[in-house]
């Protein structure tokens, strides 16, 4: 019989300043204001963007694995309104694998979007909704060539449960 821990997490609300170590979140700004640091800092010259509607069903709020891309910038954010939740570890390029144990979620709204910086390790969306429907901006290769996954469950046995209720 092999055993291993299910870790119970709470997603904060999200805030430009605790979502800092791992990207950024961009809110609405009034038409005509210049780019400044609030705007995402993008890096897609690796490749082609990528800018599309991705429909996610019954995502639910446990997963095992988490992921990182090393050569651009995801943007990501629900259409609708949709609150939804995402996990994050800090970059480790001087690591293949992530620190579990540091790993943090989020409860985003649906009036922002969230900018993940090179080497961020992610998970999500995650919601409870029967499906949510999201704009994603990355390469148009990512999923393909870009997309570096590590296996908490086989690696550290644990798998992470993010607890929605109050």
């Amino acid at each position: 019989m092999e055993t291993y821990l299910l870790l119970k997490l709470r997603p904060q609300p999200i805030t430009s300043e605790n979502f800092q170590p791992f990207g950024q979140v961009i809110f609405a700004a009034e038409d005509g204001k210049a780019y400044d640091a609030s705007d995402a800092q993008l890096e897609l010259q690796n490749g082609t963007p990528r800018l599309y509607i991705m429909r996610l069903h019954n995502r639910g709020t446990r997963f095992d694995r988490i992921t990182r891309h090393l050569r651009c910038t995801q943007c990501l954010g629900s259409l609708e309104g949709k609150e939804w939740l995402m996990a994050v570890a800090r970059p480790s390029l001087e690591s293949p694998k992530p620190d579990w144990e540091s790993i943090r979620a989020f409860r985003i709204p649906g009036n922002c979007f969230i900018k993940l910086n090179l080497d961020t390790w992610h998970t999500g969306p995650y919601f409870e909704a029967p499906m949510i429907d999201f704009y994603n901006l990355e390469l148009s290769d990512t999923n393909i060539v870009d997309h570096d996954t590590c296996n908490l469950l086989e690696t550290y046995g644990v798998e992470i449960d993010l607890i929605t209720t109050e």
